[in-house]
């Protein structure tokens, strides 16, 4: 099963988070921030994995600390539980429509962590989320899980719908890009290694 558990303490944040990438949905989520525990979820939910986060952070400083530690935490769960990539499918994009809006979210499983996001004309908050944190959150995961993303905004103009199509198209890419495809459990990749 192809799983990891990973508890990561520092003098910011103190983050306990268990996945399960061949998982049934299901979700316990605590990190502080209403909006970021609602993203996880649907990203947990479209992506079909099992994931546990419980956060303790520095909220009273902001969000920003216990968002991208999630993101860094989530990274390596994701690095750990996949293992040598042997046989998944490597590459996926994906179209995801939320009402009004619309992103394209495309990965590469490629041990290259490297982030494009290109998401223009979100206001500044979300209630009291901070929109900016999304790419803070994103690019963490990235250096982490040692992935390569794009995300962009085709369009859209309700911030939350426009966060949620973004959250929703990355659990689907990832799922799709590591789902076993090639039984025979070759790397994909010319190279014979990611």
């Amino acid at each position: 099963m192809r799983q990891a558990t990973i508890n990561r303490e520092t003098s910011e944040t103190t983050i306990d988070l268990s996945l399960v990438i061949d998982g049934k949905k299901e979700v316990d989520i605590e990190t502080g921030v209403g909006f970021f525990d609602h993203m996880l979820t649907l990203f947990t939910a479209h992506g079909s994995f099992d994931l546990t986060v419980k956060a303790d952070g520095d909220l009273q400083v902001d969000d920003h600390h216990t968002i991208e530690d999630v993101g860094i935490v989530l990274g390596q769960a994701f690095k750990q539980a996949i293992g040598d990539k042997r046989g998944i499918k490597r590459y996926a994009a994906d179209f995801t429509p939320m009402d009004e809006s619309l992103s394209l979210v495309s990965v590469d499983v490629s041990n290259r962590p490297y982030l494009v996001y290109d998401v223009q004309g979100l206001s500044e908050k979300v209630g009291t989320f901070d929109t900016e944190l999304v790419e803070e959150f994103l690019r963490a995961f990235v250096n982490q899980a040692g992935v390569t993303l794009h995300v962009k905004l085709i369009h859209g103009h309700n911030n939350h719908h426009i966060i949620e199509s973004i959250f929703k198209g990355f659990g689907r890419v990832l799922n799709e890009a590591l789902t076993i495809q090639d039984e025979s459990g070759e790397v994909p990749s010319t190279k014979g290694m990611l």
